[in-house]
């Protein structure tokens, strides 16, 4: 018996920094509005067959709200629609984003230590940035993502 091939997308999100403030609606990058947005996107431009196509094994694994880096699971076959489809997505919500391809592979593996490597790095410029106004319940809250992309499985 074959197992079911799988290709995971570690994929960076970025906020329009030029978007309008003047209301209050925080945007949060959750796994459902994601999911959403990707799923809207392959409707939109493959039409109902290449949704069902790509539905069976499309997954959001994991998003970080602090770093925005997230991993996508999408069928070896369907990958490359999936991938197509999140490059068109334009909003999340009323944002304006943009998403950046940071690792492909076949491997749930490597694709956390992928992950973890970015988030680190991310956090740290994070840090340095924001400097003394960083709040410890930041800092937990990260420590928490960290915590939750290394207990990550199938």
């Amino acid at each position: 018996m074959v197992g079911f091939k799988n290709r995971y997308l570690v994929m960076e999100v970025f906020l329009d920094p030029n978007r309008d403030l003047g209301y209050d609606d925080p945007i949060i990058i959750s796994q459902h509005n994601m999911s959403n947005a990707i799923k809207d996107s392959i409707l939109l431009n493959f039409g109902e067959c290449g949704l069902a196509a790509s539905a069976g094994s499309f997954q959001i694994k994991y998003v970080n709200p602090i770093t925005k880096i997230c991993i996508i699971r999408a069928s070896r076959e369907e990958y490359q629609k999936v991938w197509s489809a999140i490059t068109m997505v334009r909003s999340i919500g009323n944002c304006p984003v943009l998403f950046n391809l940071l690792n492909l592979s076949g491997s749930i593996r490597a694709c956390k230590a992928a992950a973890l490597k970015c988030d680190e790095q991310k956090f740290e410029q994070y840090k340095n940035t924001i400097g003394d106004k960083l709040t410890s319940g930041t800092t937990q809250e990260m420590q928490n993502c960290l915590e939750k992309i290394k207990l990550m499985e199938h």
